[in-house]
C-alpha cells in the first residue's frame, strides 16, 4: 500500500528548494501520491514590512536564511545570495507564485503544480527573478507548455484565489504553522526536513505504521 502526503510550500521559501527534489526521487520509490498544499507565509508587501520592519531588512533576513539552507542542500551553487541580494527589486512576497502553482493545478492536476512550484523557486533561488512579477510568472508558465492568455485567465479567475485560501484554511485548521511541513495522511507523521536518508527513514516507518 502507498502512501498520500499533503506538503505544504511557500515559493519563496530556501527549506522548500532543498525538500522538493528529494521528495521526487521519495516519492517513486515508496509509491507517494503527493498533495500540493499553498501556504504563503507573507501574501503582501505590508505584511512583510509589519514582520520584518521594512523591506530592507525583509530581504536582510531572509537571505541570512538562505544561507542557512545553502550549508544544507543538496546543490549549494543553486543558492544564489549574491544576485538576489543586489538585486533592484524588493525582495518577492509568496501570494503570485502561489495563484500560479494552483492556476496550473486547476488547468492540468498535481504534476503541473509541482512543476510550476520547482521552476518558479530555481527562477527565485537561482536566477534571482522577480517572481512577484507576473509577466515574468507568465513567461515561466508558457515556458511550460502553458497558453499565455488561458493561464492568465486562470490565475485572475476567482476560484483560483479561492483555492489557495482553501489551503490555507486547511493549514489553520491542522495547526501548520511553517513550511515546509510535509505530513503524512495515513499515519499523521510530520516529516522532518533534512537529508534524504532521513527522510527515507521517517517514510519507511510511516509506512510500517500504516501497513
Amino acid at each position: 500500500m502507498g502512501l498520500t502526503v499533503d506538503s505544504f510550500h511557500d515559493v519563496v521559501c530556501g527549506w522548500c528548494f532543498n525538500i522538493s527534489p528529494r521528495l521526487r526521487v521519495l516519492a517513486a520509490e515508496f509509491d507517494i501520491e503527493v498533495r500540493h498544499r499553498t501556504f504563503v507565509l507573507q501574501d503582501s508587501p505590508e505584511q512583510m514590512v509589519a514582520v520584518f520592519g521594512s523591506m530592507d531588512q525583509a530581504k536582510e533576513t531572509i537571505l541570512g536564511h538562505w544561507a542557512a539552507c545553502r550549508a544544507a542542500s543538496d546543490t549549494p551553487e543553486l543558492f544564489n545570495i549574491e544576485d538576489m541580494r543586489a538585486a533592484s527589486f524588493d525582495y518577492p512576497y509568496g501570494l503570485p507564485a502561489a495563484l500560479f502553482c494552483k492556476a496550473a493545478e486547476r488547468l492540468s492536476g498535481q504534476g503541473a503544480h509541482w512543476d510550476m512550484f520547482d521552476r518558479i523557486q530555481t527562477a527565485h533561488i537561482t536566477e534571482a527573478r522577480n517572481v512577484a512579477d507576473m509577466d515574468g510568472l507568465l513567461d515561466i508558465a508558457s515556458d511550460l507548455g502553458f497558453d499565455r492568455d488561458r493561464f492568465r485567465r486562470a490565475v485572475f479567475d476567482p476560484g483560483t484565489r479561492i483555492a489557495v485560501d482553501a489551503d490555507r484554511h486547511l493549514a489553520r485548521r491542522i495547526q501548520v504553522r511553517s513550511v515546509p511541513t510535509v505530513i503524512v495522511r495515513e499515519t499523521g507523521t510530520r516529516l522532518v526536513n533534512g537529508p534524504i536518508g532521513d527522510l527515507r527513514a521517517q517514510l519507511g516507518a510511516a509506512l510500517r505504521l500504516s501497513a
